[in-house]
């Protein structure tokens, strides 16, 4: 029986150039994920924030859930008072609201 010996042998390292081949497809992929997730995200969250600071009483906002209500006290940082309905004032947290309508809706 003849048994052949398998030697390693030493591969000529490509030095830099290897490593950056390499790495190029993981910085190709964070500048898209960035491009296409965090940026939209980031630009969402501040339009929020300056849709929230700028609520006043008698706005009328949209909730998460849908329901159309007029802002009736500004409680603090986290959650306002709005009105659903005659004599009913519900506590909400400011981060349900989705959207702020324009007072122009209540005239019609």
């Amino acid at each position: 029986m003849i048994i052949n010996f398998a030697y390693a042998q030493s591969v000529a390292s490509g030095g830099g150039q290897g490593l950056l081949v390499q790495l190029l497809p993981l910085i190709l992929i964070f500048v898209v994920f960035y491009f296409l997730l965090i940026r939209p995200q980031q630009k969402r969250v501040k339009q929020h924030k300056e849709m929230v600071a700028s609520l006043k009483v008698g706005s009328l906002v949209v909730t998460s859930g849908g329901i159309l209500s007029k802002v009736v006290k500004l409680n603090d940082d986290l959650y306002i008072t709005v009105n659903i309905a005659a004599n009913v004032d519900v506590k909400i947290k400011i981060d349900t609201i989705v959207e702020t309508l324009e007072n122009s809706i209540e005239k019609k």
